[in-house]
């Protein structure tokens, strides 16, 4: 049997779009706009889609990061943005850390 966290509580909103990069974890401008977050910023979310100015970001439920440095240990682990469109440990908020792997540098996690 395989293990899947794909669409567990899944939420999704769409925002007014800055500079920003599907896959890429994001953070909230002071203009109600999502954009790119730079290293140590908490995030918001993912960037799921973006079209006509506007992003697609899933704001709960598990999701698919990438990490640099040391892999996050599984539990709950405070996570920062990597400022290159991933996360990595840090001072931020605590996330739930399901699995890791090492080798993609990807990690999922619950928003």
């Amino acid at each position: 049997m395989n293990i899947s966290y794909e669409e567990i509580g899944h939420l999704s909103v769409t925002f007014p779009a800055g500079e920003c990069t599907v896959g890429q974890v994001c953070k909230m401008g002071a203009d109600g706009a999502v954009s790119a977050c730079d290293a140590g910023d908490k995030f918001c979310g993912v960037v799921e889609s973006l079209h006509g100015g506007r992003a697609g970001v899933q704001i709960h439920g598990f999701a698919t990061v990438s990490f640099s440095g040391a892999a996050p240990a599984t539990g709950y682990t405070a996570l920062t943005a990597d400022g290159s469109g991933g996360v990595k440990t840090g001072d931020g908020k605590e996330y739930l850390v399901v699995k890791v792997d090492d080798t993609a540098k990807i990690a999922v996690i619950e928003l």
